[in-house]
């Protein structure tokens, strides 16, 4: 008989290309999870890993083994997830994984909503970019993902998962109040040519937006700053050193000296919605934490700026 948690060990081995990052998502030590793999391969008298320089690779036959591992491990999660789970009370832990200005603009108030009913719902939160929260949820490192697809930077959705939207959001160009373009009623993207800008870090989905504005204008933004926090951004906005593009999502109020202005043609959007694992889809845990989600999208006005 095949053990369930030496067979688990290697297709974490498998989804994170190491014994050592296996043991960092299990809780385990490298050294169990190695005992774990011995144990399967004696059970089983078929060799999973060869080394491979310092690391290890998986066998064909070790590859084989773990795609019928994902399977079991996948209908065991569905079997917990509908079966013995009770639809009318959601309970035990749900790990969510969400960007920033989700956090702000859509868990905060969903977690207000779950104290109030009093719900045995156990939440756990991690702020982390889109792409970063998917790999998260497909792996099983968390149950559900709030993520964003710009119009600009599609996100890539695992075979594994569904998607659901929630609300779509947009994003503005912030400016100092004294800007030569601060009592416009929109600007296109020519018009921002010239600017001075801070953004989110090179590589993160919102840089990448940025960058997607001047595609085809043969020159890329000028950027002078990258911070990961919006509220960074604001603050040096409000200092007249740079502009910004900032969602409307989660966004604070804006200092008197900051002005938002929208950008048309294209009009900056990204697109709300949540992702979790096929095997969870009926699982009372997502549907009452997906739902309470939906009902906030769907009551909050996105600040105007």
């Amino acid at each position: 008989m095949i053990d369930i948690s030496a067979l688990r060990a290697l297709v974490a081995v498998e989804q994170h290309g190491s014994v050592v990052a296996a043991s960092d998502v299990m809780g385990f030590s490298p050294s169990a999870v190695s005992q774990q793999i011995k144990k399967l391969e004696k059970q089983t008298g078929v060799t999973v890993l060869e080394r491979n320089g310092r690391g290890v690779l998986l066998t064909e036959r070790g590859l084989a083994l773990a795609g019928y591992g994902r399977r079991i491990m996948g209908e065991l999660e569905e079997l917990q997830a509908t079966l013995l789970a009770d639809p009318a009370k959601p309970s035990g832990l749900l790990r969510l994984v969400a960007f920033s200005t989700a956090c702000r603009g859509l868990v905060g108030p969903m977690l207000g909503r779950m104290a109030t009913a009093h719900s045995t719902l156990d939440i756990t939160v991690l702020a982390e970019d889109p792409r970063e929260a998917v790999q998260r949820v497909a792996s099983g490192e968390a149950e559900l993902a709030v993520v964003h697809n710009w119009n600009s930077v599609p996100l890539v959705i695992p075979e594994n998962l569904v998607l659901e939207d929630l609300c779509i959001d947009q994003a503005d160009v912030l400016v100092n109040s004294t800007h030569a373009l601060s009592g416009s009623a929109a600007v296109e993207r020519e018009d921002l040519l010239n600017e001075t800008w801070i953004s989110t870090p090179a590589g993160a989905i919102c840089n990448e937006a940025l960058l997607q504005i001047f595609a085809g204008l043969g020159k890329v933004p000028d950027i002078r700053i990258y911070d990961p926090d919006f509220s960074t951004h604001i603050a040096m906005v409000e200092q007249g050193v740079a502009v910004a593009l900032v969602p409307r999502l989660g966004r604070p109020p804006l200092p008197a000296g900051v002005v938002a202005i929208p950008v048309i043609n294209p009009v900056q959007q990204r697109s709300v919605g949540v992702v979790y694992r096929k095997t969870m889809t009926a699982s009372p845990n997502i549907r009452v934490a997906v739902g309470m989600l939906r009902e906030v999208a769907g009551g909050l006005p996105l600040p105007q700026g």
